[in-house]
């Protein structure tokens, strides 16, 4: 991790030139010493109230003595102890940083739709609030939050279009899709990730669904004029530095998060204090469906002919799902890292002894791990006699538009996609049998 991952951040510089600028503003002993003012103790926390319209706004600062502000809105989930940990650790190395909760101000339940519910007159009542110190401001958010953040910052641009305050914003893991599409579907995303116009550094893991739809959403912030830098998290899941299952790579990654923050902030500080100037129209903002969708095996919505699937198996043959014609096949993607996959593969198994003499298959395609990591996984954790073939490069879930970890899509003796769902379930239940029962004697 961190300097070692950095050559590989860059998504959108303007030149090889500049990558190789950039890339040697961050990593030169000189980076080094332009950290001089990390150095500064930071005061105890202190309570803020921002006034956004009729609602006051409670901000945890922490002072200090150097002139850069950090503002910190935490996720969905509500602040987490490492959120004020992040917040003290900055702080205690020069950086004066802001901690606010958004749904703890309109006394909203931690749920990622309440996140479209804040209004972006208050994030940006927080950066201007933030102006009155003469410091220069760096945002970030993690998950849904980059929603209220994003709109805040571009209702700030509007109202402050000369001001050159805002150096720029921090993304991890940023949710910016309308919801989760039907398997086979689309998704679409949020309209103010087409009306941003940034300097963005978003902390990306590679154990994420979002990790590979980065194509469409760094076209979508880019249309706005933003200028992104990606920096990948190798064998790190979503919320990976508050997570109670962590790894124990996980683990040492929530410990160097604040370092990774400050890599990030001084890219930032790097890219000069232009001003931005964000797009005046943006489409209407969808309502976004409140709770979970329910995990049923569906009526397929898609294209029923499959892409194809033409993949190595963990012994080295090539396995194509054409070759599978006249069987129903329950085509399942999954990741061993993915905690819905590896609860349901049990019941996989199950279905697949109930069907046993039945013209039924069940194909399991692994999601880019490498062939040591599953036959690991499927030695000493879970224990599946159906193929399990590797998609190791992605290519066969973008294909597919696999959306979500897991996707099943349940092909017919045709060849013809009929049902569909993501999210783990119990593929045994007397449901599931019946709809593939009446598949298989079609």
């Amino acid at each position: 991790m961190g300097f070692n991952h950095l050559p590989r951040i860059l998504a959108n510089p303007a030149s090889l030139m500049t990558r190789r600028l950039l890339l040697r503003q961050i990593i030169c002993p000189a980076f080094l010493f332009c950290l001089c003012w990390l150095m500064v103790l930071p005061t105890h926390a202190e309570d803020l109230t921002v006034k956004a319209g009729d609602t006051d706004i409670g901000v945890e600062v922490h002072r200090a003595k150097g002139d850069l502000l950090f503002i910190w809105q935490p996720s969905e989930v509500g602040t987490q102890q490492i959120d004020q940990q992040l917040v003290r650790q900055l702080a205690e190395k020069g950086i004066e940083t802001w901690l606010v909760d958004m749904l703890e101000a309109y006394f909203l339940p931690n749920t990622a739709s309440n996140m479209d519910r804040i209004p972006a007159q208050a994030f940006a009542a927080i950066i201007q609030a933030a102006t009155q110190t003469g410091k220069k401001i760096i945002v970030a958010s993690s998950g849904r939050g980059a929603i209220p953040v994003l709109r805040g910052v571009r209702q700030w641009q509007l109202a402050h279009p000369a001001d050159r305050s805002l150096l720029g914003t921090i993304l991890i893991s940023p949710k910016l899709f309308i919801e989760t599409p039907d398997p086979g579907l689309v998704g679409k995303l949020m309209p103010i990730t087409f009306a941003t116009n940034q300097t963005l550094v978003i902390l990306q893991p590679d154990k994420s669904p979002w990790y590979w739809k980065l194509d469409q959403i760094l076209a979508g912030l880019q249309t706005g004029g933003s200028d992104v830098y990606l920096w990948p998290l190798h064998d790190m899941r979503d919320r990976f530095y508050f997570r109670p299952d962590a790894t124990d790579k996980e683990t040492r990654a929530k410990d160097a998060l604040a370092r990774w923050l400050r890599i990030a902030i001084q890219l930032l500080r790097n890219q000069g204090e232009a001003a931005r100037h964000a797009a005046v129209q943006v489409q209407a903002a969808p309502t976004v469906p409140e709770g979970k969708k329910d995990h049923t095996l569906a009526v397929y919505k898609g294209n029923p002919q499959p892409p194809a699937l033409r993949l190595p198996s963990l012994q080295g043959k090539l396995l194509d799902l054409a070759d599978f014609k006249g069987r129903v096949v329950l085509v399942n993607f999954w990741a061993t890292w993915c905690p819905p996959c590896v609860h349901e593969m049990p019941s996989m198994q199950r279905l697949a002894d109930y069907f046993t003499g039945k013209p039924f298959a069940i194909l399991g395609v692994n999601m880019a791990e490498d062939k040591a990591t599953v036959s690991k996984f499927l030695q000493q954790r879970v224990h599946v006699n159906f193929p399990i073939v590797l998609d190791r490069d992605g290519k066969a879930l973008k294909a597919w538009r696999v959306f979500a970890f897991p996707t099943s899509y349940v092909v017919d003796k045709h060849g013809r996609i009929r049902y569909a769902l993501f999210g783990g379930i119990d593929w045994d239940s007397d449901e599931v049998k019946h709809k593939l029962g009446k598949l298989l004697a079609e």
